[in-house]
Protein backbone atom coordinates (compact mmCIF):
# COMPACT_ATOMS: atom_id res chain seq x y z
CA UNK A 1 0.00 0.00 0.00
CA UNK A 2 1.39 3.42 -0.97
CA UNK A 3 2.07 5.80 1.88
CA UNK A 4 -0.41 8.67 2.02
CA UNK A 5 0.93 12.13 1.25
CA UNK A 6 1.45 14.22 4.36
CA UNK A 7 2.12 17.97 4.06
CA UNK A 8 1.36 19.76 7.32
CA UNK A 9 2.67 21.98 10.10
CA UNK A 10 2.80 20.38 13.54
CA UNK A 11 2.76 22.44 16.72
CA UNK A 12 5.30 21.81 19.47
CA UNK A 13 3.51 23.08 22.61
CA UNK A 14 6.62 22.66 24.76
CA UNK A 15 8.89 24.96 22.76
CA UNK A 16 6.13 26.91 21.02
CA UNK A 17 7.42 26.08 17.53
CA UNK A 18 5.86 25.01 14.26
CA UNK A 19 7.53 22.03 12.54
CA UNK A 20 6.97 21.52 8.81
CA UNK A 21 6.33 17.89 7.85
CA UNK A 22 6.33 16.72 4.22
CA UNK A 23 6.97 13.14 3.21
CA UNK A 24 7.30 14.10 -0.47
CA UNK A 25 10.72 15.57 0.40
CA UNK A 26 12.26 12.12 0.80
CA UNK A 27 11.92 11.56 -2.97
CA UNK A 28 14.02 14.56 -4.05
CA UNK A 29 17.05 13.53 -6.14
CA UNK A 30 20.61 13.75 -4.80
CA UNK A 31 23.08 15.13 -7.34
CA UNK A 32 21.25 13.79 -10.44
CA UNK A 33 23.18 13.30 -13.67
CA UNK A 34 21.05 15.79 -15.62
CA UNK A 35 20.64 19.22 -13.97
CA UNK A 36 16.95 20.23 -13.71
CA UNK A 37 17.92 23.92 -13.33
CA UNK A 38 19.97 24.33 -16.49
CA UNK A 39 18.35 26.16 -19.44
CA UNK A 40 16.31 23.90 -21.69
CA UNK A 41 15.24 21.45 -18.98
CA UNK A 42 11.51 20.69 -18.58
CA UNK A 43 11.40 22.89 -15.46
CA UNK A 44 13.24 25.93 -16.83
CA UNK A 45 12.92 26.41 -20.58
CA UNK A 46 14.94 29.08 -22.35
CA UNK A 47 15.48 32.85 -22.41
CA UNK A 48 15.86 33.80 -18.74
CA UNK A 49 18.49 35.44 -16.52
CA UNK A 50 16.97 34.74 -13.10
CA UNK A 51 14.15 32.23 -12.78
CA UNK A 52 11.61 31.51 -10.03
CA UNK A 53 10.00 28.07 -10.19
CA UNK A 54 7.84 26.03 -7.84
CA UNK A 55 9.80 23.48 -5.84
CA UNK A 56 9.02 20.00 -7.20
CA UNK A 57 9.40 18.51 -3.70
CA UNK A 58 7.78 21.13 -1.47
CA UNK A 59 7.30 21.49 2.27
CA UNK A 60 4.17 23.58 1.63
CA UNK A 61 1.55 23.60 -1.12
CA UNK A 62 -1.45 25.83 -1.92
CA UNK A 63 -3.91 22.96 -1.42
CA UNK A 64 -2.46 20.49 1.10
CA UNK A 65 -3.91 16.97 1.17
CA UNK A 66 -4.01 16.62 4.97
CA UNK A 67 -6.55 18.20 7.28
CA UNK A 68 -6.11 19.76 10.73
CA UNK A 69 -5.74 17.83 13.97
CA UNK A 70 -6.57 19.22 17.42
CA UNK A 71 -6.47 16.38 19.98
CA UNK A 72 -3.97 17.99 22.39
CA UNK A 73 -1.02 17.69 22.42
CA UNK A 74 -1.26 16.44 18.83
CA UNK A 75 -2.03 19.70 17.02
CA UNK A 76 -1.43 20.24 13.32
CA UNK A 77 -2.69 22.37 10.47
CA UNK A 78 -2.50 21.77 6.72
CA UNK A 79 0.85 22.80 5.23
CA UNK A 80 -0.67 25.62 3.22
CA UNK A 81 1.85 27.87 1.51
CA UNK A 82 4.30 27.70 -1.36
CA UNK A 83 7.93 26.74 -1.88
CA UNK A 84 10.00 28.34 -4.62
CA UNK A 85 13.43 27.76 -6.09
CA UNK A 86 15.26 30.88 -7.27
CA UNK A 87 17.62 29.78 -10.05
CA UNK A 88 20.15 32.58 -9.83
CA UNK A 89 21.89 32.24 -13.21
CA UNK A 90 21.63 30.10 -16.36
CA UNK A 91 25.32 29.18 -15.88
CA UNK A 92 25.91 25.80 -14.27
CA UNK A 93 29.66 26.45 -13.90
CA UNK A 94 29.21 29.32 -11.42
CA UNK A 95 30.30 28.17 -7.97
CA UNK A 96 28.67 30.84 -5.83
CA UNK A 97 26.81 34.15 -5.82
CA UNK A 98 30.15 35.89 -5.42
CA UNK A 99 31.07 34.78 -8.96
CA UNK A 100 28.23 36.84 -10.42
CA UNK A 101 28.76 40.49 -11.33
CA UNK A 102 27.22 43.04 -8.96
CA UNK A 103 24.65 43.83 -11.64
CA UNK A 104 23.67 40.17 -12.08
CA UNK A 105 23.47 39.65 -8.31
CA UNK A 106 21.32 42.79 -8.04
CA UNK A 107 18.99 41.16 -10.60
CA UNK A 108 18.60 38.23 -8.19
CA UNK A 109 17.75 40.62 -5.36
CA UNK A 110 15.31 42.51 -7.58
CA UNK A 111 13.64 39.19 -8.44
CA UNK A 112 13.12 38.63 -4.70
CA UNK A 113 11.57 42.08 -4.42
CA UNK A 114 9.04 41.21 -7.12
CA UNK A 115 8.27 37.81 -5.61
CA UNK A 116 7.77 39.25 -2.11
CA UNK A 117 5.44 41.89 -3.50
CA UNK A 118 3.36 39.25 -5.26
CA UNK A 119 3.20 37.09 -2.14
CA UNK A 120 2.06 40.04 -0.02
CA UNK A 121 -1.23 39.98 -1.95
CA UNK A 122 -2.03 36.42 -0.88
CA UNK A 123 -3.95 36.45 2.44
CA UNK A 124 -2.91 32.85 3.16
CA UNK A 125 0.78 33.85 3.21
CA UNK A 126 2.14 35.67 6.25
CA UNK A 127 5.90 35.51 5.74
CA UNK A 128 8.44 35.00 2.94
CA UNK A 129 11.68 33.34 4.09
CA UNK A 130 14.58 33.48 1.62
CA UNK A 131 17.52 31.21 2.36
CA UNK A 132 20.55 29.83 0.57
CA UNK A 133 22.51 26.68 1.40
CA UNK A 134 26.07 26.37 0.08
CA UNK A 135 28.06 23.16 0.14
CA UNK A 136 27.48 19.44 0.40
CA UNK A 137 28.26 19.73 4.13
CA UNK A 138 24.93 21.49 4.68
CA UNK A 139 22.94 19.11 2.48
CA UNK A 140 22.88 20.82 -0.92
CA UNK A 141 21.47 18.24 -3.33
CA UNK A 142 21.83 20.26 -6.58
CA UNK A 143 24.96 22.23 -7.43
CA UNK A 144 23.47 24.66 -9.96
CA UNK A 145 23.43 28.08 -8.21
CA UNK A 146 20.06 28.49 -6.53
CA UNK A 147 18.34 29.60 -3.37
CA UNK A 148 14.86 29.06 -1.98
CA UNK A 149 11.86 30.98 -0.69
CA UNK A 150 9.33 29.46 1.70
CA UNK A 151 6.02 31.34 1.64
CA UNK A 152 4.82 30.56 5.15
CA UNK A 153 1.47 30.84 6.94
CA UNK A 154 3.31 31.97 10.10
CA UNK A 155 6.33 34.04 11.17
CA UNK A 156 9.40 31.83 11.76
CA UNK A 157 10.13 31.59 15.48
CA UNK A 158 13.65 33.04 15.28
CA UNK A 159 12.40 36.11 13.41
CA UNK A 160 9.45 36.39 15.81
CA UNK A 161 11.83 36.43 18.79
CA UNK A 162 13.88 39.15 17.08
CA UNK A 163 10.77 41.22 16.41
CA UNK A 164 9.53 40.90 19.99
CA UNK A 165 12.86 42.03 21.45
CA UNK A 166 13.10 44.84 18.91
CA UNK A 167 9.60 46.00 19.81
CA UNK A 168 10.40 46.01 23.55
CA UNK A 169 13.53 48.11 22.91
CA UNK A 170 11.61 50.48 20.64
CA UNK A 171 8.80 50.87 23.20
CA UNK A 172 11.39 51.89 25.85
CA UNK A 173 13.71 54.02 23.76
CA UNK A 174 11.90 54.95 20.55
CA UNK A 175 14.83 53.54 18.59
CA UNK A 176 15.29 50.46 16.40
CA UNK A 177 17.39 47.85 18.24
CA UNK A 178 18.90 46.62 14.97
CA UNK A 179 20.00 50.17 14.09
CA UNK A 180 21.50 50.52 17.57
CA UNK A 181 23.47 47.26 17.25
CA UNK A 182 24.70 48.19 13.77
CA UNK A 183 25.84 51.64 14.90
CA UNK A 184 27.62 50.31 17.98
CA UNK A 185 29.39 47.63 15.92
CA UNK A 186 30.53 50.27 13.43
CA UNK A 187 31.74 52.45 16.30
CA UNK A 188 33.65 49.57 17.90
CA UNK A 189 35.12 48.56 14.54
CA UNK A 190 36.90 45.38 15.61
CA UNK A 191 34.21 43.05 14.25
CA UNK A 192 33.39 45.06 11.11
CA UNK A 193 34.14 43.08 7.96
CA UNK A 194 33.04 45.36 5.15
CA UNK A 195 31.31 48.70 4.70
CA UNK A 196 29.95 50.01 1.43
CA UNK A 197 27.92 53.10 0.60
CA UNK A 198 24.59 51.74 1.86
CA UNK A 199 25.43 48.55 3.80
CA UNK A 200 27.71 47.21 6.51
CA UNK A 201 28.77 43.64 7.30
CA UNK A 202 30.06 42.57 10.70
CA UNK A 203 30.59 39.51 12.87
CA UNK A 204 28.20 40.13 15.79
CA UNK A 205 29.58 40.31 19.34
CA UNK A 206 27.42 37.26 20.22
CA UNK A 207 28.09 35.25 17.05
CA UNK A 208 27.10 31.60 17.35
CA UNK A 209 28.65 30.21 14.15
CA UNK A 210 32.42 30.56 13.58
CA UNK A 211 32.14 32.92 10.60
CA UNK A 212 28.69 34.35 11.26
CA UNK A 213 28.23 37.62 9.39
CA UNK A 214 25.30 40.02 9.60
CA UNK A 215 24.68 42.47 6.76
CA UNK A 216 22.62 45.55 7.66
CA UNK A 217 21.49 48.59 5.71
CA UNK A 218 22.99 51.87 6.89
CA UNK A 219 19.55 53.46 6.87
CA UNK A 220 16.45 52.06 8.52
CA UNK A 221 15.30 50.02 5.52
CA UNK A 222 12.28 48.13 6.79
CA UNK A 223 12.08 45.65 3.92
CA UNK A 224 14.14 44.64 0.91
CA UNK A 225 11.03 45.50 -1.10
CA UNK A 226 11.70 49.20 -0.44
CA UNK A 227 15.33 49.23 -1.60
CA UNK A 228 16.22 51.23 -4.70
CA UNK A 229 18.11 49.69 -7.60
CA UNK A 230 21.16 51.67 -6.48
CA UNK A 231 20.89 50.11 -3.03
CA UNK A 232 20.44 46.63 -4.48
CA UNK A 233 23.61 46.99 -6.53
CA UNK A 234 25.49 48.22 -3.46
CA UNK A 235 24.17 45.30 -1.40
CA UNK A 236 25.35 43.01 -4.20
CA UNK A 237 28.85 44.49 -3.99
CA UNK A 238 28.88 44.02 -0.22
CA UNK A 239 27.71 40.41 -0.50
CA UNK A 240 30.22 39.59 -3.22
CA UNK A 241 33.06 40.93 -1.06
CA UNK A 242 31.94 38.98 2.00
CA UNK A 243 31.34 35.70 0.17
CA UNK A 244 34.63 35.97 -1.71
CA UNK A 245 36.33 36.56 1.63
CA UNK A 246 34.73 33.41 3.04
CA UNK A 247 36.14 31.43 0.12
CA UNK A 248 39.62 32.97 0.41
CA UNK A 249 40.08 32.75 4.17
CA UNK A 250 40.99 29.04 3.98
CA UNK A 251 41.77 28.82 0.28
CA UNK A 252 38.73 26.62 -0.33
CA UNK A 253 34.94 27.07 -0.55
CA UNK A 254 33.26 27.74 2.79
CA UNK A 255 30.00 25.88 3.43
CA UNK A 256 27.43 28.37 4.65
CA UNK A 257 23.77 29.11 5.16
CA UNK A 258 22.44 32.59 4.30
CA UNK A 259 19.01 33.76 5.47
CA UNK A 260 17.18 37.04 4.90
CA UNK A 261 15.26 38.28 7.93
CA UNK A 262 12.40 40.39 6.66
CA UNK A 263 9.34 41.76 8.46
CA UNK A 264 6.00 40.03 7.72
CA UNK A 265 4.57 40.67 4.28
CA UNK A 266 1.84 43.01 5.49
CA UNK A 267 1.79 45.75 8.11
CA UNK A 268 4.19 48.43 9.32
CA UNK A 269 7.12 47.63 11.61
CA UNK A 270 9.11 50.78 12.47
CA UNK A 271 11.02 48.87 15.17
CA UNK A 272 12.49 46.30 12.75
CA UNK A 273 14.55 46.38 9.58
CA UNK A 274 15.62 43.87 6.95
CA UNK A 275 19.01 42.22 7.38
CA UNK A 276 20.91 39.23 6.09
CA UNK A 277 22.56 36.61 8.29
CA UNK A 278 25.30 34.33 6.92
CA UNK A 279 26.52 31.36 8.94
CA UNK A 280 29.98 30.25 7.79
CA UNK A 281 30.53 26.69 8.98
CA UNK A 282 34.32 26.31 9.27
CA UNK A 283 35.96 26.99 12.61
CA UNK A 284 38.93 29.37 12.67
CA UNK A 285 41.10 26.21 12.64
CA UNK A 286 39.54 25.22 9.29
CA UNK A 287 37.60 22.28 10.72
CA UNK A 288 33.85 21.98 10.26
CA UNK A 289 31.63 23.26 13.06
CA UNK A 290 28.80 20.92 14.06
CA UNK A 291 25.79 21.81 16.15
CA UNK A 292 26.45 19.23 18.85
CA UNK A 293 24.93 18.35 22.20
CA UNK A 294 25.03 21.79 23.79
CA UNK A 295 23.69 23.50 20.67
CA UNK A 296 21.16 20.90 19.49
CA UNK A 297 20.08 19.58 22.86
CA UNK A 298 20.35 22.69 25.00
CA UNK A 299 20.15 25.56 22.52
CA UNK A 300 23.42 26.92 23.97
CA UNK A 301 25.98 27.67 21.27
CA UNK A 302 29.68 27.43 21.99
CA UNK A 303 32.40 29.43 20.24
CA UNK A 304 35.88 27.91 20.23
CA UNK A 305 37.72 31.12 19.32
CA UNK A 306 36.37 34.70 19.40
CA UNK A 307 34.27 36.67 16.91
CA UNK A 308 37.04 39.29 16.87
CA UNK A 309 39.58 36.77 15.55
CA UNK A 310 37.14 35.55 12.88
CA UNK A 311 36.43 39.13 11.77
CA UNK A 312 40.16 39.88 11.53
CA UNK A 313 40.78 36.75 9.45
CA UNK A 314 37.91 37.63 7.14
CA UNK A 315 38.98 41.27 6.73
CA UNK A 316 42.45 40.12 5.70
CA UNK A 317 40.90 37.95 2.97
CA UNK A 318 38.62 40.68 1.65
CA UNK A 319 38.90 42.87 -1.40
CA UNK A 320 37.11 46.09 -0.46
CA UNK A 321 34.43 46.77 -3.09
CA UNK A 322 34.52 50.03 -5.00
CA UNK A 323 31.00 51.36 -5.07
CA UNK A 324 31.92 53.82 -7.76
CA UNK A 325 32.50 51.25 -10.47
CA UNK A 326 30.76 48.19 -11.80
CA UNK A 327 32.60 44.88 -11.68
CA UNK A 328 31.95 42.51 -14.55
CA UNK A 329 32.95 38.91 -15.07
Amino acid sequence: MAERVVIEARWDPILGDWVLVSNVREFRPWRPRGCPFCPGSPETGWGWRVLVIENAFPMLVPNPPTGPRSDFPFISVPGRGRCFVVVETPRHDVDDLSDLSASDLADVLETLQILFEELSKDPAIVYALWFRNKGEEVGVSLTHPHSQVYALPFIPNKVLREMRNCYRFWARSGRCLLCEVRDRELEAGERVVCRTRFFAAFVPFWAKWPFEIHVHPLRHLESLRYASREELEDLARCLRAVLQGLRRVFGKPMPYVAVLHEPPLRGSYPWFHTHLEIYGMYRVSGRLKYAGGSETGGGVFTYDSTPEVAAKMLRSALEVPDHGSEDKR
